[in-house]
This record gives C-alpha cells, structure tokens and sequence, in this order.
C-alpha cells in the first residue's frame, strides 16, 4: 500500500497567509472584519491577526458571494444571516468538485 502523505492544517494562519491565499491585500480583510460578524480573528497583545479555519471557510464564503456572484456587502451579510447553513453546504460542495478537479487533473497529469 503506497504511502500517502497527510494534508497539515493549522489552528490559525497569519495575516499575511490569508492575504496570499486570497490575493488581497490586508485593508480588504481588516475592512470584511468590521462589516462581517462570522469573522472574529483572534489577537494578540500587539493587535496581530490570527484566522482559524472557520475564518478561512467564512472568507471562502463571502469573497465567493461578492466576487462570483456579484453580491453587494449589504447582500451578502443579509444572505448569509438569512440562509447559513445552505451557504455552508454550498461552499462544502464548492470545495469537495475543487478537491475532486485537482485530484483528476494530477491523474490525467501523471498518465
């Protein structure tokens, strides 16, 4: 049975990690911080911002509504205040056809 390697995930990504994943820059999440309530970064003594995963999954969630969909900051927030768990199982199915894409273009890469 061939060894396969295990995907590490953190418990908190750095200000910096985030603006790279997303390719923002950090006034845009420090910005999405203050409109969004599901977005509650920890701190620490020297005001550095600390994003759980939980965090990466709401910004998942939110640049997906405003930049795929075209939702405004108002609609967004309305939207997933009035329809939580059916975003959440949106971007679940969004992440697993991500996973499911890049797993068979490494396939069709590797014949």
């Amino acid at each position: 049975m061939p060894y396969k390697e295990r995907d590490i995930n953190k418990m908190y990504y750095t200000m910096g990690e985030v603006t790279a994943m997303f390719g923002v820059n950090h006034s845009l999440l420090r910005y999405y911080e203050k409109e969004f309530d599901v977005l509650q970064p920890k701190k620490n003594k020297k005001g550095n911002r600390y994003f759980t995963t939980e965090d990466i999954e709401n910004l998942k969630i939110i640049f997906h509504l405003v930049r795929d969909k075209g939702f405004t900051i108002q609609g967004a927030k309305d939207h997933m205040k009035s329809n939580t768990n059916e975003v959440k199982d949106q971007q679940t199915i969004l992440n697993s056809l991500e996973n499911l894409k890049k797993f068979l273009l490494e396939v069709r890469d590797a014949l």
